[in-house]
């Protein structure tokens, strides 16, 4: 783009399905989350992925504003080739993002929801913002959808099932780029073995808890991964 002020957020296409997005959140059971971590606290094993995709299917859990906002500065500023997103839902993250990778002229989200109604969703919601050029929704467990990609990752948002952050920013690590930022969400929800990974010194990190949303653990990778793809 020359000459002309990005429009991403300001879009009238891509501001009716945030909104759109957000009024059903709105209209979703507001203790539905509480109640599935209270549900699977219970079990004798933690949930498996497809546990936890099931007990979230009736939350939209769209990324607060300000999150979304601060995702939509970053890939601006950044201008990342590669975005990944861990826990797609109904898509409002995964717009943020592609509405600042079409205004940079180029570059790819790559999302992943395990849940296939969701997965739907959030394509529709990006064929109807005019972003689906921008962004690909991998159906299926992270852990497997997403440890192939077609280059190294730029930006990844921690936004799913809490106690799947670690395992799966473990499996990213050989495929992060040295300065990489990773945005994970929902702070106060955050394993202890997680905040412990990206904050421990010689971990390769350097983290930080920022107070957007209900807070986010902003960090930035230090170093190349081992190898890539």
């Amino acid at each position: 783009m020359t000459g002309t002020a990005a429009t991403g957020l300001d879009d009238e296409r891509v501001r009716a399905v945030l909104d759109d997005i957000a009024q059903t959140a709105e209209h979703t059971d507001p203790d539905v989350m509480q109640r599935a971590y209270a549900t699977a606290a219970d079990w004798p094993q933690p949930p498996t992925a497809e546990q936890a995709a099931e007990l979230c299917s009736q939350a939209a859990l769209p990324v607060h504003p300000q999150v979304g906002t601060f995702l939509y500065q970053l890939v601006r500023g950044q201008r990342p080739a590669l975005v990944v997103e861990f826990g797609t839902s109904f898509g409002a993250s995964t717009l943020y993002a592609a509405a600042a990778l079409r205004d940079n002229g180029g570059g790819l989200v790559i999302g992943s929801e395990l849940h296939p109604e969701k997965a739907d969703r959030a394509r529709g919601h990006l064929e109807h913002a005019g972003l689906a050029d921008y962004a690909e929704i991998r159906t299926g467990d992270a852990r497997e959808r997403l440890a192939d990609l077609p280059g190294p990752a730029d930006l990844v948002l921690l936004d799913g099932w809490k106690e799947l952050y670690l395992p799966v920013l473990t499996m990213l690590e050989p495929r992060l780029r040295a300065g990489a930022l990773i945005v994970s969400d929902n702070l106060p929800m955050l394993p202890p073995e997680f905040l412990d990974h990206v904050r421990t010194a010689g971990n390769g990190y350097l983290s930080q808890q920022l107070p957007l949303g209900d807070g986010i653990e902003f960090s930035v990778r230090l170093q190349e991964g081992p190898s890539h793809p």
